[in-house]
């Protein structure tokens, strides 16, 4: 396993599991005003657990089919399966299986529920662009998330987001079923403002939570590697790749930018707070700290 030579980022640390206790006091307030309203949501909780479940143990399967990802085989990518390994090694995991989508964008990204049923994918773009380091630094960012198992991570903080979502859907086109008849509309109402609340509020937090994640998967990639030089080249030579992209190659793929070690945007940059990830800037920063604490050990 990777040698832990610099001391833990704390306030990383404190910020994640603050957002995570938000999270929990969010939803515990939520179902408080749920079963004080006498609002029956056992079945919209059914709906939401069966789609998360699906979500949670299908997740790989789904998130390689969307993407056009084809899974490779040592014989047909033997050095991709060789870095992917030696890579496993030094963060004490099992390999994951390996996939490549043919698409010219830049890209990389983790998928599964846990890491004996992880996979990785690469774009031919990004192994076409990359170095062998800085290929070695992505791919080790893209194991950090399998081993902090990120992906079930937040799967499980979005539990209570879609039932807020779902119930808002319920109302909309329909309304709800209600134990007795004395909340009346006035119940509803009560009901259908907290879940957008819970939504909203859930929505940011859930960003927060997934960018300090993507903070943890790169100081993660450092650590393995004990490079972090490398990533911060790999992601400059990855930002400024899409930036190239055509606007419309970009948003076939928007829809995956939380998975992505960069997010693909067309457009203009978006606001840090709306994003599943941090600012390149931040990130920048941060591998800059790890590699002077490197230097200085």
């Amino acid at each position: 396993m990777a040698e832990r030579w610099y001391a833990q980022d704390t306030q990383l640390t404190v910020r994640m599991f603050l957002v995570m206790f938000l999270l929990g006091a969010l939803y515990l307030g939520f179902i408080a005003v749920l079963w004080a309203s006498g609002a029956n949501f056992l079945v919209v909780a059914i709906v939401a657990g069966v789609l998360l479940a699906v979500q949670y143990f299908y997740s790989d399967r789904l998130v390689l089919k969307s993407m056009g990802a084809r899974e490779v085989s040592p014989d047909e990518a033997p050095e991709l399966h060789a870095t992917v390994e030696r890579l496993c090694a030094l963060a004490d995991l099992p390999k994951p299986r390996i996939a490549v989508v043919r698409t010219s964008i830049p890209n990389a990204f983790a998928t599964g529920r846990n890491p004996s049923a992880a996979a990785v994918a690469v774009t031919t773009g990004l192994l076409e662009q990359l170095s062998q380091p800085e290929l070695e630094a992505v791919l080790a960012h893209e194991l950090s998330h399998v081993r902090h198992r990120d992906a079930a991570v937040i799967t499980m903080a979005s539990f209570f987001a879609l039932i807020a979502q779902l119930l808002m859907r319920w109302f909309f086109w329909g309304g709800m079923m209600y134990r007795g008849r004395r909340q009346g509309a006035a119940g509803v109402a009560l009901v259908y403002f907290v879940s957008l609340a819970v939504w909203v509020i859930s929505f940011f937090l859930i960003r927060a939570l997934s960018r300090y994640r993507e903070l943890a998967a790169d100081r993660g990639a450092a650590v393995i590697t004990g490079a972090p030089s490398q990533l911060s080249s790999a992601l400059l030579k990855i930002s400024g790749a899409m930036q190239r992209i055509p606007s419309q190659d970009l948003r076939q793929v928007e829809a995956m930018n939380a998975f992505f070690i960069i997010p693909a945007l067309s457009g203009g940059a978006m606001s840090e707070l709306f994003s599943t990830h941090p600012s390149l800037e931040r990130r920048l920063q941060q591998l800059g700290r790890l590699e002077r604490q490197m230097e200085g050990r």
